[in-house]
């Protein structure tokens, strides 16, 4: 089942898609499904469960001050910064909430409870949200599953996931197989292949519009990152480089001489995961952990190459399709969930995306396209997610600049060679998945495995 461009990158708040968005969402969801039931006047108290990942690692991503944000109504993709820190600032003073903005409970980011050591069967990320009445009876309850990205789901949700589903319409593709057999078929690269699928549920114009919007969010977080000196939050004390660094490169470079292209690349992979680490509003692209990914080998495409420099908005298009196509099968075969298959899933699935994207603006061939994917994600294979101290902070911050030269590394691979390869992007995906499975839980953003206990900062902002 083929997902749309607009599923994988939807604008949110850092720093984790997983563990801030998705949190933040599900909150929501909860509190429209008490209204809906008819019970929203009547509730006068809302416990929290976080279990797995969104315990362990919980504080360091944001996802107690999610949760909060989400009950009284908010939405990552429209939420502003100065109304999140209005809203948390009220409600820590207080110790209570305005759930859905009008019903007044007791509730703050420490009376959550914590079960990291509990992993439910459809996936680390889950929380229960129950609503209780004034004589302490259940008035609903409910648990979500953030399986990556921001995507949100139930118990019921993932059983019918799981079920034979239909092709979803003659554009639609399950496999990278499908998606060349597409090409052939009608003579279409991957991004008019994921055209013609969007083109099912919009028009054109909208199509170009919201993807315009989509680079244009990018745009702004890199901006706004490069205008920010200090240190990030949490107690690593992280100093922010991306000003430093542009106010250089400024001046080394004020011609964009192709010799600085890498400079520029690892500058807005910085500056958009900076602004991730200090909650911003970023695109997850397919997470926010990765979301410096796309927009940097985005730049490079827009900057440095024949096709961007006479077309930058038609490029742009083509780019984000096409890397939309294969972060599709990203998440339908394997997944885009650090806590379910370590930072494979995250940066090893951007970096294919934005391989895939770059290929096509170079000019390749479908073939050549699905081998620019499957390079950047083979090279990606067993990447472990370990954040330290449990903040989006070291390695993620650095780890997206390497992963965005690996991703033109791989596209300019890809274009040395016809598109036969020994290794298909569906093996390679299909070893993602499997290597995730046997990954051992502390490397799968727990924060008890890896750099996250080499290097010793005396606690875990869980």
């Amino acid at each position: 089942m083929t997902i749309s461009v607009f599923d994988l990158y939807s604008v949110g708040i850092g720093p984790s898609s997983s563990h801030t968005v998705g949190p933040m969402r599900a909150a929501a969801l909860f509190t429209g499904h008490l209204a809906t039931a008819g019970v929203l006047q009547r509730v006068c108290d809302i416990r929290v469960d976080l279990y797995g990942s969104l315990a362990a690692t919980g504080a360091g991503h944001g996802t107690m001050s999610a949760i909060l944000l989400g009950l009284e109504g908010l939405r990552p993709e429209t939420v502003e910064t100065e109304e999140m820190e209005t809203r948390l600032a009220s409600a820590r003073s207080s110790g209570r909430i305005r759930l859905a903005g009008v019903v007044e409970v007791p509730l703050t980011e420490d009376g959550m409870l914590l079960h990291p050591a509990t992993v439910l069967d459809v996936h680390p990320n889950a929380m229960t949200l129950t609503a209780l009445a004034a004589d302490g009876s259940e008035l609903s309850a409910r648990t979500y599953y953030s399986i990556g990205g921001g995507f949100v789901v139930t118990a019921s949700d993932a059983a019918s996931a799981a079920a034979p589903r239909d092709a979803g319409g003659p554009l639609s593709f399950g496999s990278a197989a499908e998606l060349h057999t597409l090409t052939v078929r009608h003579g279409l690269s991957i991004s008019e292949v994921m055209t013609r699928y969007e083109l099912g549920s919009r028009s054109e114009r909208e199509l170009r519009e919201h993807l315009l919007h989509i680079r244009d969010v990018m745009v702004a977080c890199q901006e706004h990152g490069v205008s920010r000196n200090g240190y990030l939050p949490g107690g690593l004390r992280v100093r922010r480089r991306a000003k430093g660094w542009y106010e250089r490169l400024r001046v080394e470079d004020p011609d964009r001489d192709p010799a600085f292209a890498e400079d520029w690349v690892n500058l807005v992979a910085l500056a958009v995961n900076e602004e991730n680490a200090s909650g911003g509003r970023v695109v997850t692209a397919p997470t926010n952990g990765a979301a410096g990914i796309i927009p940097a080998v985005l730049h490079y495409a827009v900057h440095y190459t024949p096709a961007g420099r006479a077309d930058a908005d038609a490029t742009t298009i083509r780019f984000l399709l096409a890397a939309g196509a294969i972060g599709s099968l990203c998440k339908e075969r394997a997944s885009i969930s650090g806590a379910e298959v370590g930072c494979q899933g995250e940066v090893g699935s951007a970096a294919s995306m934005a391989a895939a994207g770059l290929a096509e603006v170079l000019g390749g061939s479908p073939a050549q396209v699905a081998n620019a994917a499957e390079i950047a994600m083979e090279h990606s294979l067993g990447l472990t997610c370990d954040p330290i101290g449990g903040l989006v902070q070291i390695p993620c911050i650095e780890r997206n600049a390497i992963s965005a030269g690996k991703a033109i590394n791989a596209a300019r691979m890809a274009l040395r060679g016809d598109g036969t390869h020994r290794v298909s992007l569906d093996q390679v995906l299909e070893t993602m998945r499997a290597t995730g499975a046997d990954m051992s839980t502390k490397y799968k953003e727990t924060s008890t495995g890896g750099l996250a206990v080499t290097v010793s900062v005396g606690h875990v902002e869980c």
